[in-house]
């Protein structure tokens, strides 16, 4: 059986060229299904592999001979590519510096963002990896400011319904059950939270995606890993920043669209196709401030065994 993701439930095939393989080995090296061995100096396939094929890719793109494809599960050999040139990858430090200029950007000029610069970012978010192939994730684009807003306007219009979720009864009720901590973080962040929203959307201030003339929204499906949407939104974030782009990451929308019905009919309108687990949304937009002096961050702990 194979791994089902939402987009596909079979197995890749895998097909090996034996003419033009020279049984090196590399693709059994790297295939951690272990699908592949090596018979008599050429490549075969075994048959006590973990999975199935789950079409990493990793054998195909490793082959110098091209005598491995991978078909199915969303691949095929038309999705290889050449690598670029070690040469023209940015170093450690360029790659330092572009993540100490960026910060979180809530103020934008009143430009909207180039479909050619969307495009980049959606590009350079799908090389994140993921934890099993075909990747789940899914994005939803908002590309202009006013879409941006209706967004942030349907948002607050929800959350004017769902403000029992938040009241003195309501949080006294579950403290048993969700503990201190949470607790605490109702009380002191998402109770304010709601008032902030609502509140300043009644007064035609948007203070959930700030007027950003771009969002995207990152998340997953009942199949992913709740990590994949938050490493794409993340590779999108920093792709932004490479191209000029002020951008922020959004907390306090996703977690308040996964359940109850008039989430449902919001994530519908949106065409938000499934509830998940983690997801993330991301506001773009050209700077309309510029800092002189970057913060120096530090982790809660680092602890490194010996």
């Amino acid at each position: 059986m194979a791994i089902p993701t939402s987009r596909t439930k079979e197995k890749g095939e895998i097909r090996i060229d034996p003419q033009k393989c020279n049984g090196c080995g590399s693709c059994v090296s790297v295939c951690k299904d272990f699908s592949l061995q090596v018979v008599d100096k050429k490549v075969t396939l075994t048959k006590d592999s973990f999975f199935g094929c789950i079409a990493c890719g990793h054998c195909m793109a490793i082959c110098s001979q091209g005598a491995i494809q991978i078909l199915g599960r969303e691949l095929s050999p038309d999705d290889l590519f050449d690598l670029p040139l070690k040469e023209t990858a940015a170093t450690y430090e360029e790659m330092l510096n572009l993540l100490k200029l960026r910060r979180s950007i809530r103020e934008f000029k009143e430009k909207p963002v180039e479909n050619e610069l969307i495009t980049k970012i959606i590009d350079a978010a799908r090389t994140a990896p993921m934890r099993i192939p075909p990747s789940d994730v899914n994005v939803l684009v908002l590309e202009t400011q006013e879409r941006v807003r209706n967004f942030s306007k349907d948002y607050c219009t929800y959350l004017e319904g769902m403000k029992w979720f938040v009241s003195k009864w309501f949080l006294a009720l579950m403290r048993p059950f969700w503990g201190t901590a949470n607790d605490q973080l109702f009380k002191g962040f998402i109770r304010p939270l709601f008032n902030i929203y609502t509140g300043n959307m009644r007064k035609g201030i948007d203070l959930v995606t700030y007027d950003a003339p771009l969002a995207m929204y990152f998340y997953g499906s009942p199949y992913s890993d709740p990590a994949d949407p938050l490493i794409a939104a993340t590779y999108a974030m920093i792709a932004g920043e490479s191209l000029g782009l002020g951008t922020c990451m959004l907390g306090g929308i996703h977690p308040l669209v996964q359940n109850g019905s008039k989430a449902k009919k919001l994530r519908e309108k949106y065409g938000i196709k499934y509830k998940s687990r983690e997801g993330l949304f991301v506001i773009f937009g050209y700077p309309g401030v510029k800092y002189h002096k970057g913060i120096r961050r530090t982790f809660a702990s680092v602890s490194i065994s010996s």
